[in-house]
């Protein structure tokens, strides 16, 4: 457990694989403050999660992603708010996750103070996006997926540019497998928004 957290020591983080590191809620808080630069999350569990810097392509890909995102955001922001991969999300299991890209309904945002919009978002949002890295282990993307809608997403899409491949996440439905989709459809909860994968997908 850490018991002191000075912010002067806190620039960067190394944990390996085989190591795991539990903190508390607001030791998370004070860690992602003093790591900015770094992606952090939280298990329900309390264990660390420290994501790196991503690799040039997966940056590329992550940023046509959000773009595409914002454009249709733009359009129909009476809908709800979009949200790029620095956002960290506060799940009801307690989990501290950041997606890809996400978007919450109009409602369930404004339903949040002015503090809760501050901080660490406490809600999971409607609509999550993981993009796989080729570092990133498939298996705890689907679980990170499957947590998502446990605790109140409508939709997710897992996108794995290296295989061609998307999961898609409903609740209560069995995931969707397409393989090299030209397009994913944002269906009833994004309405209109329609995701082109000629730029996320390596040729």
């Amino acid at each position: 457990m850490v018991s002191t957290l000075d912010r002067r020591k806190l620039v960067s983080l190394n944990l390996p694989d085989q190591i795991s590191l539990q903190v508390t809620p607001e030791q998370f808080a004070q860690l992602a403050i003093a790591n900015r630069d770094l992606r952090l999350e939280r298990t329900a569990t309390g264990v660390l999660i420290v994501n790196p810097p991503t690799g040039g392509e997966t940056g590329k890909r992550n940023l046509n992603l959000a773009g595409q995102l914002s454009y249709w955001f733009e359009a129909n922001d009476n809908l709800g708010e979009a949200f790029d991969s620095s956002t960290g999300f506060e799940l009801p299991n307690g989990a501290n996750r950041s997606p890809d890209a996400s978007w919450v309904a109009r409602e369930r945002w404004e339903s949040l103070t002015q503090e809760e919009r501050e901080g660490f978002i406490p809600l999971c949002p409607d609509f999550v996006v993981e993009l796989r890295s080729k570092t990133d282990s498939l298996k705890k993307l689907q679980e990170k997926m499957e947590e998502y809608v446990e605790n109140g997403a409508k939709l997710g899409w897992l996108i794995d540019p290296q295989n061609k491949r998307v999961e898609i996440y409903r609740p209560g439905q069995a995931v969707e497998v397409l393989q090299n989709p030209d397009t994913l459809s944002g269906e009833e909860i994004l309405p209109g928004f329609t995701l082109s994968l000629k730029r996320i997908f390596p040729v």
